[in-house]
């Protein structure tokens, strides 16, 4: 038994290895399978020590015995609660309902943790092998069939709601750990916990977590990025340069060359897809220059920017910006003959985020618009790329939020009270280094 606790141990320690060196942002999420990972690894050298010292009464001092069985038990029991956390993140994620059990969690951990080295812990001795006993080893079955309820109880209420994925991964760890979990209460003996656990850790690893997996949608998503730059609304191109045109026509040289100069910029910018992230400075000279077409082209239409002059070395995703903007103008102010204002807004949030707003006076939303919007952006992850449609790009500029910045920014809407329409843009604070 001891040669497998070695080899789980191996294995899980290749995966920390291949976790911490991989190249992405550590969202809370991360972190959270990171610290599962850490109490994993010394849960199963815990598991190796105690399978050797409940084997060998004899020899090894009671008090040491006991210690490490406390120990082993213990973390036992927080690494099912830190599955449990790992799962409740994701089932926010995918259904955006608070997690409402994480006190009632945190407070049976307490307890558990408590118990587990107050509670009296004795030893059976068989000719197959020795196993500890007693009301003593309450703590871990209890513990572990709770947190495991909880989590069956997570994806069961949200079963319809959870990228298909996602659920299938979370379904298959709770079986096999609910398995490994009888084999080990019909047979004491067999001391195979540990197995249960490290299959759960790779299954979540394998589907979830792999840097692999995630590069491969990164690489995904940029190819959406070229696809849709390329095609950067060709009603737009049409109608700018039959402007510059008429303007020709009517008013000579300089106003017609200011124009072209911005039209240059605008596509200068738009093809620059070398970097995933840039500083929001840069994201703001490509808006300003579609911005002023837009505004030359309709002159009823206004644009105000009150940016926070610290963040323009803040990163964020390229081309996120212009999408949301034109969307305001041809889903809101379009119904209005063009005649507004759109208001662009940069400012550091309270927790020491970055929050950029793109607000309009158009006609907000449609009835039932909202909550069709509402429904793209929280399940992402189950909707196909798209290159074509009303909300393509919304929905780009979300999953490229969420893979780059992590699952906890994004991209959000509301409606104001005066009319008009608010995107909400949330995304970490990091400034490009030199």
């Amino acid at each position: 038994m001891l040669r497998m606790e070695i080899a789980l141990f191996l294995v899980l320690a290749f995966v920390a290895c291949m976790v911490y060196q991989a190249d992405k942002e550590q969202t809370a999420l991360h972190r959270t399978f990171a610290v599962l990972l850490d109490v994993v690894l010394i849960h199963l050298v815990l598991d190796g020590v105690t399978v050797y010292t409940v084997n060998h009464l004899d020899t090894v001092p009671h008090l040491f015995n006991d210690a490490v069985h406390r120990l082993f038990l213990g973390t036992m029991v927080l690494v099912i609660y830190l599955f449990y956390q790992y799962i409740a993140m994701l089932v926010e994620e995918e259904t955006g309902k608070p997690r409402r059990l994480d006190r009632p969690a945190k407070v049976f951990l307490a307890a558990a943790e408590l118990g587990n080295f107050l509670l009296p812990i004795t030893y059976t001795v068989t000719a197959e092998g020795n196993y500890s006993s007693g009301p003593y080893m309450l703590v871990p079955y209890c513990g572990v069939a709770f947190y495991l309820l909880l989590c069956a109880g997570l994806l069961t209420a949200n079963w319809r709601r959870i990228d298909p994925k996602r659920k299938r991964v979370i379904a298959f760890a709770l079986i096999i750990e609910v398995t490994v979990c009888a084999l080990q209460g019909l047979h004491h003996t067999w001391l195979i916990s540990g197995m249960g656990i490290t299959l759960m850790t790779l299954s979540f690893y394998l589907t979830l977590e792999n840097p692999d997996i995630l590069r491969a949608e990164l690489t995904e998503q940029k190819m959406s990025m070229l696809y849709l730059k390329s095609q950067v609304n060709p009603h737009f191109l049409y109608n700018t340069l039959d402007t510059i045109r008429i303007q020709a026509q009517l008013d000579g040289d300089k106003k017609v060359a200011d124009l072209l100069m911005r039209l240059v910029d605008f596509f200068r910018l738009s093809v620059k897809v070398d970097r995933q992230m840039v500083t929001l400075d840069d994201e703001m000279e490509l808006l300003e220059a579609y911005m002023e077409l837009m505004c030359y082209r309709y002159p009823e239409l206004q644009c105000e920017y009150d940016i926070d002059p610290e963040l323009g070395g803040a990163l964020v995703p390229n081309f996120i910006l212009q999408p949301i903007v034109e969307n305001s103008l041809l889903h809101g102010l379009k119904n209005r003959g063009y005649r507004g204002e759109v208001r662009i807004s940069a400012q550091r949030t309270a927790d020491e985020r970055m929050e950029i707003q793109v607000r309009d006076t158009g006609s907000g939303f449609a009835e039932g618009k909202k909550d069709v919007v509402d429904e793209v952006l929280r399940s992402y992850a189950r909707q196909p790329l798209k290159l074509s449609g009303n909300s393509i790009g919304i929905l780009n500029v979300q999953k490229r939020i969420k893979l780059l910045c992590g699952r906890e920014f994004g991209l959000s809407y509301t409606e104001n009270e005066a009319g008009g329409v608010t995107a909400h843009i949330l995304l970490p604070l990091e400034e490009e280094t030199k």
